[in-house]
């Protein structure tokens, strides 16, 4: 893998980019000298601005068969994200499309305009059998540019006319935007919402996630959900050794505080381009530290940066492993919650109309 390290930017997560290589795709790298050259006459790179491009895809519902994970399909109304979280491990997806899973991946996104007469017409086919569809899997369904495409509010819309559970995983407070639906859903049991809380700092949350919702702004969402009756679940993640992990119990605290129904941790992965820019993250934020955190990360990892084995990548192993766990388990006593399994209803499943008519029953 090659890689091109640029200046700092400030509010961007990834600290420079990554050439992507695996695929054997050409490279985006261009002549060292003709780069200073041109530094040189016109100053640094001014800042980046986020590009967005439409793209119409001919599916919208996604599959998988991965044993240790809860859904078997997903719907991703958006590529890239803005939140710009360093450690997030969808980076790499944007090396299948030669682009960089550094600054590319939170600077130039795709949106998907036609995601909702998409899923409408796969839930309308006479074979389709429901079962929750996951939203957040990839990159945040809620994620800044949402506010001006409402691509996921269409999507839920579709889904509450057919009666159709969805589940929801964000790091935005904008999820509260959709109150209004997700109320209803939860009324009908179509519907449970999930919100990852890293840190209680604002300043490392600036750093580690510099585009995403300011923590006290997570939790405050998670008590609107829980005060309008909706299943809500914290999730403590990632659990970044010697950088978030001292967070830990005042979350699980803040998240009963908030009447939350359901607390979880994740460890921190580092998947393909993920591990290097994240080396690099800590290089810039937090030099004196590097070797130890990546040295604990090592250790529930089997020796490796990232372990991509099914169940053991959620499940790391070794002392420290164990002491995070340790410490999770007593936290969730002391707050007295823990992690609730949401049953949601696919009994109510109807077909949506299609076409601009209307349902006969």
């Amino acid at each position: 893998m090659e890689r091109r390290i640029e200046p700092a930017v400030a509010g961007r997560g990834a600290q420079g980019r990554l050439v992507p290589t695996r695929f054997g795709l050409a490279t985006r790298e261009v002549d060292g000298d003709w780069h200073d050259h041109m530094e040189a006459l016109d100053g640094p790179p001014v800042k980046l601005r986020t590009t967005i491009t439409e793209e119409r895809p001919k599916t919208i519902l996604s599959f998988n068969r991965s044993p240790d994970v809860f859904f078997d399909r997903s719907v991703n109304a958006y590529r890239g994200c803005e939140h710009g979280c360093v450690y997030c491990f969808a980076r790499p997806t944007h090396a299948f499309h030669d682009l960089s899973p550094g600054l590319d991946f939170e600077t130039r996104l795709f949106a998907k305009p036609n995601a909702a007469s998409l899923l409408r017409a796969t839930l309308a086919k006479p074979r389709y059998k429901p079962r929750p569809i996951a939203m957040g899997t990839n990159t945040d369904p809620y994620q800044p540019i949402e506010r001006r495409y409402r691509i996921t509010r269409q999507c839920l819309e579709v889904c509450l006319e057919a009666r159709h559970p969805v589940t929801i995983t964000t790091k935005s407070d904008r999820v509260v935007d959709d109150l209004d639906l997700l109320g209803e859903m939860a009324r009908l049991r179509l519907v449970a919402v999930a919100i990852s809380v890293t840190s209680l700092d604002p300043r490392l949350s600036a750093k580690l996630e510099p585009r995403a919702a300011a923590p006290a702004k997570r939790l405050a969402a998670l008590g609107r959900l829980a005060d309008a009756g909706v299943p809500t679940h914290c999730s403590v993640a990632p659990v970044i050794p010697a950088i978030t992990d001292e967070f830990m119990e005042d979350i699980v605290q803040r998240a009963a505080a908030m009447r939350v129904a359901s607390v979880g941790w994740i460890p921190l992965r580092l998947p393909h381009e993920v591990a290097p820019l994240f080396r690099e993250w800590l290089s810039v934020h937090f030099p004196e530290r590097g070797d130890k955190v990546m040295s604990i990360v090592q250790s529930i990892r089997g020796g490796r940066d990232n372990d991509p084995d099914f169940f053991t990548r959620l499940k790391p192993t070794g002392v420290w492993a164990d002491l995070f766990r340790a410490r999770f388990r007593l936290a969730c006593k002391r707050a007295g919650i823990g992690k609730a399994r949401f049953e949601l209803d696919c009994t109510q499943f109807r077909p949506p109309g299609t076409g601009g008519q209307l349902r006969l029953l």
